[in-house]
């Protein structure tokens, strides 16, 4: 029975280191398993921030081109509004010009003022007086028309100017919209390519994770077949010391025995006893 225990024993200790080294290896596979993960999670996290850092400033600029847009809209609606008004004006000047008699305003001017000072300085015979005055009616009549003319005229002159400055405005606020949509469309590409390079990296992060889940779940098998080994053997154990103290203590007894019985017959011979002799003889009440 001691032998076949103490071979079982013995088996025992030997399933005992394997399982403890494989314990250690799948425990040391998971740490390093976790360590990748980690570092993964921490990596494709900046990248998110990075990302969400540059998503800001393709926001702002959003907002800046939704803002122009505005105001490019306001300009080129102040055009529209300057070029119906020119329409309008050129509608009225051609009509005005229906009925409008030919001459150059300058020309009209000059004529009346000539008309002007040849009957102010000359003695005139009253026909020729009474016809120049009239010239001079009819010129007028002329010069307040092209007056009128005129001052459409310039007022066309200006709106196109002002008309030619708001697209001139409206080519700057285009160009600048242009540029600006340009640099948020480059922003969101770059930030589109790194959310999906933190998706690939959060994917190989989360198949790390499983390996180590797997590794820890190996190795607290391995833990508990080395645990459950580990206690057969202290059991082994336990009941080898229980079985040596038992025989210990059958020896002792019977060691006991063998000084009590020569003890005995040393006092029918009449012989000193020995002072473990006395005690065991003293311990019975035979002395």
């Amino acid at each position: 029975m001691a032998d076949s225990t103490k071979t079982e024993l013995e088996q025992l200790n030997q399933e005992l280191t394997p399982l403890k080294e494989e314990r250690n290896n799948l425990n040391d596979e998971a740490k390093k398993w976790a360590e990748k993960r980690d570092a993964l999670h921490e990596k494709a996290n900046a990248l998110r921030k990075d990302a969400f850092s540059i998503k800001e400033k393709r926001d702002a600029l959003n907002a800046q081109v939704k803002e122009l847009k505005g105001l490019r809209d306001q300009v080129k609606s102040k055009g529209k509004e300057k070029s119906e008004k020119i329409s309008e004006l050129q509608d009225k000047i051609q009509k005005m010009n229906e009925n409008r008699p030919e001459g150059n305003l300058r020309r009209v001017e000059k004529e009346i003022q000539a008309i002007d000072w040849k009957i102010q300085t000359n003695s005139l015979p009253m026909k020729e007086e009474q016809e120049l005055v009239n010239q001079v009616r009819e010129l007028e009549t002329q010069l307040v028309v092209q007056k009128k003319v005129k001052k459409v005229q310039d007022k066309v002159y200006e709106l196109r100017s002002k008309q030619r400055s708001f697209g001139t405005e409206a080519k700057t606020i285009h160009d600048k919209l242009a540029d600006l949509a340009e640099q948020s469309q480059n922003y969101h590409a770059k930030m589109v390519g790194m959310l999906d390079k933190a998706r690939e990296i959060q994917a190989e992060a989360n198949e790390a994770h499983q390996k180590f889940v797997e590794c820890r779940q190996q190795a607290q098998k391995a833990h508990g077949q080395f645990v459950e080994v580990l206690g057969k053997i202290k059991e082994i154990e336990r009941e080898l010391k229980a079985s040596a103290e038992k025989k210990q203590a059958e020896r002792q007894t019977e060691l006991k025995k063998e000084i009590e019985e020569k003890a005995l017959e040393k006092l029918k011979r009449g012989e000193k006893l020995m002072w473990e002799e006395f005690q065991i003889l003293a311990e019975k009440g035979l002395l």
